[in-house]
Parts: structure tokens; sequence; C-alpha cells
């Protein structure tokens, strides 16, 4: 799974639109001026937890969707609306299947 970067001014564009947690991962890296505006703005970097295994499946899905509707829709979508919604999608079909 390809890394995910956030460099200052992604930090500042996501402060901006009211995002006020990022998730750090093995697979998301904030660049240190990120983590400096981070600080300046607000904005808390959390380590996510470790997934469980089963929950690989269902983490790669829910970043695969994101990264799409970001690439399509790019600044015209609020990423913690975005955060809910794929969030919610993904669970309610898990749900389904049980």
């Amino acid at each position: 799974m390809p890394k995910t970067f956030y460099t200052e001014r992604d930090v500042a564009d996501l402060a901006d639109r009211g995002v006020t947690t990022i998730e750090i991962s093995d697979d998301v890296v904030v660049t240190d001026l990120g983590r400096d505006m981070a600080h300046n703005r607000g904005v808390k970097l959390v380590r996510a937890k470790a997934p469980a295994p089963a929950d690989d499946e269902q983490a790669a899905l829910i970043h695969r969707v994101k990264a799409a509707v970001l690439a399509r829709l790019g600044e015209q979508v609020d990423a913690a609306v975005l955060d809910a919604a794929v969030n919610k999608v993904v669970g309610d079909a898990k749900e389904q299947r049980r």
C-alpha cells in the first residue's frame, strides 16, 4: 500500500477545512514542517491503533475510497465529512455481512 505524506501546506489546508486530528500510522507520514504546522494550528497528530488482521482489508478499502474521492474532487470535499461518510458506509456494509 502506498504511503500518504502530509506536508506543511497539506496540514494548513486540512486545518482550514476544520480537521482537528490526523491519524499517523506506518502508511501515513507527516513531514517535519507539517508537524510544526500542526502544532501551530492546533491539529493533533495521533498514532493510529494497529488494526486487527481482519480489519486490514477494511482499512485498505477505506484508504482506496478516500484516495479516489480526493483525486476526483480535491478541495471540494471536507476531509472530516469524507472520513465520516466512508467509515459509515464501510461500517454499515460490515454489519450487513454479519
